[in-house]
């Protein structure tokens, strides 16, 4: 299979379909009947999971309730892990290969940043601590999107370098040796996943949580009315 060339494997109501979009489909699927077999035979380690999860964006997001967050970054973390891994079995790419899903994934944390921001602090107060001061609006801004790329180009990096050098042993020498480049590669998607889960929950913190210089500057606004009028 080439995995540098993403083709269109077939056509919906005139639409045609990439085979990046048919393996996501494919990973779905497994993910769905991977989730019921363990909920069924081995319940433990789907818990397990979760708490690896609930550790990687606890020791970044610094906030008393993790809840309203769990369900993006937990998607994000084990959507990476499924579509990294994926290339594993024979006959399938990972989705992650392909730059217009990775930067899909970074659109999807840039936009999350700036909903859990505005939904914590609100437009204005949000755009506040987003352009204070305000001559560093234009950084702050490029850097956002700075970011958005950063994320993208490395995941698709990462794993597109990682599937091409298994294809090219693989078909120099088809049997037992590219298996330590598998396992490498089975490392290497865990890590970008684990990498790209705590970015994105660092980005977050960063828009969600109020710095302690920022807290007494509220406090300080909120008293002067009050030692007006007294």
């Amino acid at each position: 299979m080439n995995v540098i060339k993403h083709e269109d494997l077939i056509t919906i109501l005139g639409i045609p379909i990439r085979d990046t979009v048919v393996m996501t489909w494919i990973m779905m699927a497994l993910i769905v009947v991977i989730v019921l077999i363990l909920r069924k035979k081995i319940p433990h380690l789907l818990e397990l999971l979760f708490d690896l999860i609930y550790g990687i964006v606890d020791s970044v997001l610094d906030v008393e309730n993790l809840t309203p967050y769990l369900p993006l970054l937990g998607s994000l973390f084990i959507f990476v892990l499924s579509a990294n891994w994926l290339s594993i079995i024979p006959g399938l790419s990972s989705p992650t290969s392909d730059v217009n899903t990775t930067f899909a994934l970074a659109l999807i944390v840039f936009f999350s940043v700036h909903f859990y921001g505005i939904k914590t602090h609100g437009v204005i107060g949000y755009l506040k601590a987003f352009s204070d001061p305000v001559f560093l609006f234009p950084l702050e801004l490029i850097s956002h999107f700075s970011r958005t790329l950063s994320l993208t180009l490395r995941l698709f990096g990462n794993i597109l370098s990682g599937d091409i050098i298994v294809a090219i042993v693989f078909s120099l020498i088809p049997l037992i040796v590219p298996l330590p480049l598998i396992a490498l590669g089975m490392f290497s998607g865990a890590l970008q996943a684990f990498i790209l889960t705590t970015l994105a929950s660092l980005y977050v913190s960063s828009a969600v949580v109020i710095s302690k210089n920022d807290e007494k500057a509220r406090e300080k606004n909120k008293l002067q009315p009050t030692e007006r009028k007294a």
